[in-house]
């Protein structure tokens, strides 16, 4: 269920990020509410990647406002934003497949009896957080010392959330979670996407090239063409239509099909 009402989780205002003479991103705005999985959609070249690294500290803004809960934030490191709530899934979800799913899960984070690193590792209560915590977004991995690379994708995709939601995230970026995925993986995250979605307290930016997938669990929706906005929405305000013609860069199909008959 889609509510503006409220402070969004974040607001972003104006956001502008050029690199020398070029513009990556000219002024976007958007809002980011709990309970909400809002899509971030655009072509390659769009500015999704850049606007996500600003989120996730990783790039600092030229100019425009971050608000995280109404506050006004500036992230100067990844560290900054870890600290306020943002975490962020990349495609490569800095997994080890050697390691098990317990001390990849805990990874840099390990409960110890003692002073780490000279104490002893807690694994038994590491094996039941890990279990616990991915059981909640729906996925029962009945052994936290298997190694990750006998995942599945999809598996390995709700490991990665599992751990960023443990570890305090309010605003969970997701960086095209579902490419790369055969259609059975692609499901088992979106379904993850929908349980986390249900906790009611975070906010999901997912960003993706697939429509039909951003229609399968986005309430809204916006678009980015050469760094800009091009449109915005929530789900019962976009047709279809309009969802492909905005991924398209705002352009009407027939002006495609012009474009392609004159090869």
């Amino acid at each position: 269920m889609v509510s503006a009402s409220g402070t969004p989780l974040v607001r972003l205002e104006n956001i502008v990020k050029k690199f020398g003479p070029f513009t990556a991103l000219n002024g976007v705005s958007m809002d980011v509410y709990p309970g909400e999985v809002h899509a971030l959609l655009g072509d390659n070249g769009a500015g999704k990647s850049t606007l996500i690294k600003i989120l996730a500290g990783v790039y600092q803004p030229t100019s425009g406002q971050i608000h995280v809960e109404g506050n006004p934030v500036n992230f100067r490191t990844p560290r900054d934003a870890t600290r306020a709530g943002v975490g962020t899934v990349y495609q490569d979800l800095a997994l080890n497949q050697l390691m098990s799913v317990t001390r990849n899960f805990f990874m840099g984070r390990e409960i110890y009896s003692g002073p780490a690193p000279i104490g002893i590792m807690k694994m038994d209560e590491m094996d039941r957080i890990t279990h616990d915590e991915m059981i909640k977004i729906g996925i029962d991995i009945s052994d936290p010392g298997q190694a990750v690379g006998t995942m599945s994708g999809g598996q390995r995709q709700t490991l990665a959330i599992a751990r960023a939601i443990y570890f305090g995230a309010k605003v969970l970026i997701l960086d095209e979670p579902t490419s790369a995925l055969g259609q059975r993986q692609q499901m088992e995250v979106l379904k993850t996407i929908k349980r986390v979605r249900a906790l009611g307290t975070i906010a999901i930016i997912f960003i993706t090239h697939n429509e039909v997938h951003s229609k399968l669990v986005a309430d809204r929706f916006t678009f980015l063409s050469l760094g800009e906005v091009i449109g915005s929405g929530v789900r019962e305000g976009l047709a279809g239509d309009d969802i492909r013609r905005l991924m398209a860069g705002g352009a009407e199909m027939a002006d495609l099909e012009m474009e392609l008959a004159t090869i």
